[in-house]
């Protein structure tokens, strides 16, 4: 037991590093994208929307340099689990949440259609080069269309929280936050990786499990205070967004440095479970939009309802890994 101390304290202190990293990288970054002459809207949509899934990207970069790919794709589906499941149901017990109902036929569908050619990416239990680059290329058309759609509302919201700062500050915060997150995802990788060995667990389960709930905690903030102040379209839109950045960028980018051979429980339990609470979660917001079209809102009892989801996921990931 001894001998675990290092790697799980280099584990917290990784992903703890990862937080505070993605917050100073956005803010630096966001802040020089104004000053140099980008709206509040791009800004927005763009870098505050990308930041919340850093220290993901971070870790599944630095995961697939050191020939860990399970535990970059762990990370990624695992995270997707962890926003709906714990995020959102968390989020949904602190207050309701009203929501419109473009966000379902606009973001929320294309969130399906990514999942589902995720799916196709994952099926044959290989994730390749070619569909890995084409995972990230589709993150060009999506921002364009969402800044297209947003261009016809007012200043995206996404950015309001996020303070000016001045150029030498910007920038400061900007260099500080990325060499934060290098070298906090080196800490949470190495410590993963080190758990995962002693223990005779595989980087699969550590990536689903331990760094995907780490990763996953700068959303639970950025959702629960939303949730707390009223802004509820950040609250899911938020968590729909991350999901978004996880299969295109997280994923994408580790099978592009390095294409993975994965375990066919990859796709069968895990990938499956992640599509299953996803479409789950788009049926109980299609069930709120056509009983109230123009006040359609999840209720507390939904968030219940996704975090027993979640348990049971985890349940059916002790059973499949320990043999029952």
């Amino acid at each position: 037991m001894m001998s675990l101390y290092l790697p799980i304290g280099a584990l917290v202190a990784g992903m703890l590093g990862l937080i505070w990293g993605a917050d100073r990288f956005v803010a630096g970054s966001a802040s020089l994208a104004r000053s140099i002459g980008i709206s509040s809207l791009i800004v927005g949509l763009t870098i505050v929307s990308i930041g919340t899934s850093a220290p993901e990207i971070i870790i599944s970069i630095n995961a697939a340099l050191k020939g860990s790919g399970d535990l970059a794709v762990g990370n990624a589906i695992g995270s997707n689990l962890a926003n709906i499941g714990l995020v959102l149901g968390i989020t949904l017990l602190i207050a309701p949440i009203p929501f419109k109902k473009n966000l379902l036929k606009e973001e929320g569908l294309i969130l399906l259609l990514v999942t589902g050619f995720s799916g196709i990416c994952l099926y044959n239990n290989f994730l390749g080069r070619v569909e890995s680059i084409l995972l990230i290329l589709l993150v060009i058309p999506l921002l364009m269309l969402a800044i297209k759609y947003k261009k016809s509302q007012a200043e995206s919201s996404q950015a309001q929280g996020i303070a000016t700062l001045s150029n030498n500050s910007a920038f400061f915060s900007f260099v500080m936050g990325l060499a934060v997150l290098l070298v906090s995802a080196e800490f949470t990788v190495w410590g993963a990786k080190s758990i995962a060995l002693s223990m005779g667990i595989s980087e699969l389960v550590i990536g689903l499990t331990v760094v995907a709930i780490g990763t996953s905690l700068p959303e639970l903030a950025a959702s629960a205070v939303s949730a707390l102040r009223g802004q509820h379209d950040i609250a899911i839109g938020n968590i729909i967004g991350s999901n978004l950045f996880n299969l295109l960028l997280v994923m994408g980018a580790a099978g592009a440095i390095s294409p993975i051979a994965l375990d066919s429980q990859v796709f069968n339990r895990d990938y499956i479970a992640m599509a299953a609470l996803t479409l789950l979660t788009f049926t109980f917001m299609t069930m709120a939009v056509r009983h109230n079209p123009d006040h359609a809102k999840l209720p507390k009892t939904i968030g219940i309802i996704l975090l027993a989801a979640y348990c049971l996921y985890y349940l059916l990931l002790w059973y499949s890994t320990t043999g029952g």
